[in-house]
């Protein structure tokens, strides 16, 4: 399609990721000719997206099946994806079979994750219809389910054929899910390209409206930003943790919350506690914290988090994914777009940048 953004994401087999409208069409050649079968797992929220899908896909000759999951971080069990499986096994799927996960970020973890980890491996396509899906967790390979002693920490690498991010599916998203999405874009401009930043600021009203060109244009700075530095580091080994900045906390907070607390919000929080560690830290200045509060209050995002659960949050952080042994790691800023690690912070000081996110 002319009007389309097409980014690469490198690695052993490369892939695209493509931002526009109507993009539907584009589906089959991301499956491929060798493709026979697909499962399309849909929330139970995006039923008739899901028909839709499935019907396209029939008319372009596949066998096509749909796996109804629950919406939310509530697809992300172990019995939901056992479900997935057994549709899979029932219908015959092979090796050179795939599948489709159209739905928000939950829904692409667990159909990356299942199709990771069906027959060791088959082809995923993502049709991310949140803002959170398209510049977070579709993009990149990362899948995985929850458990309850955490988030994601079942999961394994596995990088989609591609992905298709069509911004018209955001029409329907709430204002306040197409704004915590925006927390993850954020993330992007202060790590890397400060220039969503820029854009966010001059208009953070036309930010809140799926239609406006700005956000097409945010949506295709942070997919890049992403596709840059999962090229160089598909299994976060190195370069890819600094797109962990403000997870750290913004995990732990899902975590606490039972996750009821929308990611966005949680990583908007994660990353204001983050800046007032590096503040701390002596690494970051006075502006730059203040900045984030300024750039992620006007889009609405909670800048604190109320007071008196600070065991239960470093806890949870203890057992989070991105700790080594007993010792915890923050992805904090040097300065605007310098992204660097904070390696066991002492207590008092952990405990310093939670009392200035903290509310009573």
């Amino acid at each position: 399609m002319p009007d389309a953004t097409r980014i690469v994401v490198a690695g052993d087999v490369p892939y695209e990721v493509v931002v526009g409208t109507g993009l539907l069409q584009e589906l089959p050649a991301m499956l491929g000719d060798d493709v026979r079968r697909v499962l399309v797992v849909h929330a139970t929220a995006l039923r008739d997206r899901g028909d839709v899908v499935r019907a396209d896909l029939e008319a372009h000759g596949y066998q096509a099946f749909l796996a109804e999951v629950p919406d939310g971080e509530d697809a992300k069990h172990a019995e939901v994806a056992a479900s997935c499986w057994a549709t899979l096994g029932r219908e015959g799927f092979t090796r050179s079979d795939a599948v489709v996960g159209v739905g928000g970020g939950a829904v692409t973890d667990l159909a990356g994750f299942v199709a990771a980890t069906w027959l060791r491996g088959v082809k995923v396509v993502h049709l991310p219809t949140t803002l959170l899906g398209m510049v977070d967790a579709a993009v990149g390979g990362k899948t995985g389910i929850n458990t309850s002693e955490g988030k994601n920490l079942v999961g394994a690498f596995h990088p989609p054929a591609g992905v298709l991010c069509d911004v018209a599916a955001l029409e329907t998203l709430p204002r306040k899910d197409l704004l915590a999405g925006m927390a993850e874009v954020v993330k992007c401009g202060f790590v890397a390209d400060p220039a969503i930043l820029d854009l966010v600021e001059a208009d953070p009203d036309a930010v809140a409206h799926w239609d406006a060109p700005v956000v097409r244009d945010l949506v295709g700075r942070a997919v890049r930003v992403k596709a840059d530095v999962v090229g160089q580091d598909l299994r976060e080994s190195g370069p890819r943790e600094v797109l962990n900045y403000g997870h750290t906390l913004g995990h732990a907070i899902e975590l606490v919350e039972g996750f009821r607390w929308p990611h966005g919000q949680a990583v908007s929080v994660g990353m204001v506690f983050a800046a007032e560690l590096a503040r701390l830290a002596g690494r970051l200045d006075d502006d730059l914290v203040a900045r984030h509060r300024s750039v992620l209050g006007s889009l609405g995002l909670p800048l604190t988090y109320r007071g008196g659960r600070w065991p239960q949050l470093l806890d949870a952080m203890r057992r989070d994914k991105k700790a080594r042994g007993d010792t915890l790691r923050f992805v904090v800023l040097d300065g605007l777009a310098r992204p660097s690690r904070l390696e066991g912070p002492e207590p008092a000081m952990l405990e310093a940048a939670y009392a200035a996110i903290s509310r009573g």
